[in-house]
C-alpha cells in the first residue's frame, strides 16, 4: 500500500512540477539538494466560523508537502509545520476549535505542529493572556516554543499576555537566552525563529511606509547570523524576490493563506480582484551541510512558483540575496521580436494590449506601465498594472486602460518592469482618440486628479 502511495505522490509531484509556471532562483541546485530535515512555513490562516476555504486549503498545503516528501528517495518525512500567526479572523474560540480541528486532520503523525498566535487577529476577542492560556490548552503547545526537530532549533515568539506591551522584555530576554542555546549547540546551523509580524526593513511588506513591520526583534537577530527569521502579517507575496531578505540574519516573508496584498505605486493596502483566491506556503529543506531549499507553493493551483536555495546561512559570509545584491542582479525584461500592442480607442482614453514579455532572470515581472504622448512628445497620460505574478497564472497577454485624453492622435507604449524597477525596452504603436476638447477636457484632467487623489489617501490610512 506504502509502494503505491509512493508512486501515486511521485505522478502527483511530476505533474504540477511540469505544469508549473517558470519558477523564480536556483533550480538547477535545487534538482541536486538532498535534504535531512523537511517542514512547511506559512502564516495567516484566518480561520473563520462562517468559511471552510481556508481550512481545507491547510488540508492543500499539506497534501503538497507529503507528495513531495513520499516521491523523494532520499527523505520521505515532513517533520513539520510552522504557522506564523493570525490563525483565525475574528480570534473566537470556534475558530480556534476549528483551525485546531484542520491541524489535525491534515498532520501525519510525524509531523509537529508549531504555531504562534497574534495580537493581531487572534486577539481580537480574548485578552491577551487568555488567548495564550486557551491556545496552549487546545493544542498542547507552548505559546512561545523552543524544540529541536532533526538536529535544527526552532524558536517561536508569540504576542505578549502583558496587554501593556506587544512583545514585552522577559519575552525579548527569553528570545535571547534561547538562541544562546541554541548557537551554542549547533554553531553551524540555520536556526528557525517565527513570529507573526516581519521585522521592520527587512522583507517586502516590513518598510515604516507599509506599515506591516515591529521593531522589537531585530537588535537581538542582528547578533545571530544562523537565524532564518520567518513572518507573516502583511499577506505579501513570498515570490517577490524581496521576500527573501539577507543582512546579519537570514528573513523570508511568508505570504498567506487568506488573501494578498502589495505596496504598488505608493499605493498601501493594495488588493487585487483575485487576492482572496491567493494562498502560498514555503516547503523548506535543510541538507547535512545546513544549506536551504526554499520552494515557494501556490497551494490552490498546486504549483511551484519559486525556487531558492541559500547557502548555509550561519556562515556571515554566505548572503547571496542582500537587497543590493538582488537589485544589482535584476535583469530588465524582454519582449519578443514579434511581439504585438495594440491600442483600441476609447472615448477620451484606449485600451492598450500586449504580449506578455519574458522574464530575463528567472523572477517575476512585477509590472507593466503604459504611457501616451501627444504630437509634441509630452506625455499626457500615464498607467500601470499588476500581472498575477504572485498566482501559480500564466498569463499571455496584459491590458491596460489609459483615459484622460482629448480628441487627437497618440503615440502609446508599454514597458515590462522587474521588483526593482528595471524596465524593458518599450512597445509602441499609435491611435487616434475622439475625446472632450477645452474646458470640458480641463474639467475631465481634474476629476482624474481628484480620484487619483483619494485613492492614495484611502490606501495610506487603510
Amino acid at each position: 500500500m506504502k509502494k503505491l502511495r509512493n508512486l501515486l505522490a511521485l505522478v502527483f509531484v511530476l505533474l504540477f512540477a511540469v505544469s508549473a509556471v517558470p519558477a523564480a532562483g536556483a533550480a538547477e541546485d535545487a534538482a541536486a539538494f538532498v535534504p535531512v530535515m523537511r517542514f512547511v512555513a506559512s502564516s495567516d490562516t484566518h480561520v473563520r466560523d462562517d468559511s471552510d476555504m481556508t481550512r481545507d486549503r491547510i488540508g492543500k498545503m499539506m497534501a503538497l508537502a507529503y507528495a513531495k516528501a513520499d516521491a523523494d528517495p532520499n527523505y520521505q518525512n515532513v517533520d513539520a509545520l510552522l504557522v506564523a500567526g493570525d490563525l483565525t479572523n475574528d480570534g473566537t474560540k470556534t475558530e480556534f476549535e476549528k483551525f485546531q480541528s484542520a491541524i489535525n486532520a491534515a498532520l501525519r503523525p510525524e509531523t509537529a505542529f508549531l504555531a504562534v498566535v497574534a495580537k493581531n487577529h487572534d486577539g481580537y476577542e480574548l485578552s491577551r493572556e487568555q488567548l495564550r492560556a486557551f491556545y496552549q490548552s487546545l493544542s498542547g503547545n507552548d505559546a512561545d516554543f523552543h524544540t529541536v526537530i532533526g538536529g535544527f532549533h526552532f524558536i517561536g515568539v508569540s504576542v505578549s499576555a502583558n496587554k501593556a506591551a506587544h512583545y514585552d522584555a522577559k519575552q525579548l530576554s527569553w528570545l535571547k537566552q534561547q538562541l544562546d542555546i541554541a548557537v551554542a549547540d549547533t554553531p553551524d546551523k540555520p536556526v528557525f525563529v517565527t513570529h507573526h509580524e516581519h521585522n521592520t526593513e527587512t522583507v517586502y511588506g516590513s518598510s515604516v511606509y507599509e506599515g506591516w513591520g515591529v521593531p522589537y526583534f531585530k537588535a537581538i537577530l542582528n547578533q545571530y547570523p544562523q537565524v532564518v527569521d520567518f513572518s507573516g502579517h502583511s499577506h505579501f507575496p513570498l515570490n517577490d524576490p524581496r521576500s527573501v531578505w539577507q543582512g546579519k540574519y537570514t528573513a523570508v516573508g511568508t505570504g498567506a493563506i487568506y488573501y494578498s496584498e502589495f505596496t504598488v505605486e505608493g499605493l498601501r493596502c493594495y488588493h487585487p480582484a483575485d487576492s482572496e483566491q491567493t494562498a502560498t506556503c514555503w516547503i523548506v529543506e535543510a541538507n547535512a551541510g545546513g544549506d536551504l531549499h526554499l520552494q515557494g507553493m501556490d497551494v490552490e493551483a498546486g504549483k511551484v512558483l519559486c525556487d531558492y536555495v541559500l547557502k548555509n546561512p550561519s556562515n556571515p559570509a554566505n548572503r547571496d540575496y542582500t537587497p543590493k545584491k538582488q537589485k544589482a542582479a535584476s535583469k530588465a525584461p524582454v519582449f519578443a521580436s514579434d511581439a504585438a500592442i495594440t491600442a483600441a480607442p476609447t472615448f477620451g482614453g484606449c485600451t492598450v494590449t500586449v504580449d506578455a514579455a519574458q522574464s530575463a532572470d528567472g523572477m517575476p515581472i512585477v509590472l507593466y506601465r503604459a504611457a501616451a504622448k501627444n504630437r509634441l512628445g509630452v506625455t499626457v497620460s500615464k498607467t500601470w498594472t499588476m500581472p498575477q505574478y504572485y498566482r501559480a497564472v500564466e498569463q499571455n497577454t496584459i491590458d491596460l486602460e489609459l483615459q484622460g485624453l482629448s480628441a487627437g492622435d497618440y503615440t502609446v507604449s508599454v514597458v515590462a518592469e522587474t521588483a526593482y524597477g528595471v524596465q524593458s525596452a518599450p512597445l509602441q504603436t499609435t491611435v487616434h482618440v475622439d475625446g472632450e476638447t477645452g474646458f470640458a477636457y480641463l474639467v475631465a484632467r481634474i476629476r482624474l486628479l481628484f480620484a487619483s487623489i483619494k485613492d492614495f489617501f484611502v490606501h495610506l490610512f487603510w
